[in-house]
């Protein structure tokens, strides 16, 4: 399957599978790393009722908050939130369901999920309602919680305390890599080789736009990041200047020294 050409026609032709209600895995960390492209196409694909797995749900106007503002996102499970004002307004109003989990238990948990092992340990939550439930996934109208996130199973090693956490699997997954070949073999640039990788490992069908398309061959296999296993279909090259900053900041020259 890795020496198939993995490459697509379009990102169009590339999302145009994703069915209403469907998992999606989405690589990134803030705007470091999102596929910008893969989104904007699933957004005019109009697949909605999305239950979404990524570490944040983009910004306003940006990466997933385009499908967040459009109403196509139901549940999302995450670990930061805090730069999306209407992810806030839907949450509070009961219009999206949110699982907050810590983000190295949310990393583990789709590797994992990617690698076959269903459920582990961790020490991370043990003590807070992460591990004795009662979290408030959705709320209701009034502010009154209608879903709380369950207890999990806790067991002791060697002396200390652990909770039981689920792998993660998705229908798909949504990646961007800096550089990749037409079998679907990724490398990704400094930070932007966060949630990608184990985005992509989570996936049962995963996408990758890439912004330097190459032959197989051209990428030194110990320079890949991850393997084109993992990888179904292929959308490039994408535009490298499409990134955006979420705060910006402006320093004199003194500060800076």
């Amino acid at each position: 399957m890795n020496n198939v050409d993995k490459v697509m026609a379009s990102a169009a032709e590339a999302v145009a599978d994703i069915p209403q209600g469907a998992s999606l895995a989405v690589g990134g960390f803030g705007l470091c790393g999102i596929p910008t492209v893969l989104i904007n196409a699933l957004h005019a694909q109009g697949a909605g009722g999305l239950r979404v797995v990524s570490n944040n749900c983009g910004v306003d106007g940006q990466g997933l908050g385009v499908l967040l503002a459009a109403g196509r996102i139901v549940r999302v499970t995450g670990s930061y939130v805090g730069e999306n004002k209407e992810f806030a307004r839907q949450y509070l109003a009961g219009e999206l369901e949110v699982e907050l989990t810590p983000q190295g238990t949310l990393a583990e948990r789709l590797r994992a999920g990617g690698t076959g092992i269903p459920a582990f340990y961790t020490p991370a939550g043990v003590g807070t309602q992460v591990a004795d439930g009662g979290l408030p996934w959705r709320y209701g109208p009034d502010g009154s919680v209608t879903v709380a996130s369950p207890p999990k199973e806790t067991r002791t090693f060697r002396g200390r305390a652990y909770v039981l956490e689920e792998a993660i699997t998705t229908d798909f997954a949504l990646v961007r890599a800096a550089r990749g070949d037409r079998h679907g073999n990724l490398v990704f640039h400094r930070s932007a080789a966060n949630f990608n990788p184990l985005a992509a490992m989570a996936g049962r069908t995963t996408i990758a736009e890439v912004e330097e398309l190459v032959e197989p061959g051209a990428i030194d296999p110990d320079a890949v990041h991850l393997p084109g296993i993992y990888v179904d279909r292929v959308v490039g090259p994408v535009p490298a200047d499409d990134k955006g900053i979420e705060k910006r900041t402006v320093r004199t020259r003194e500060e800076r020294h």
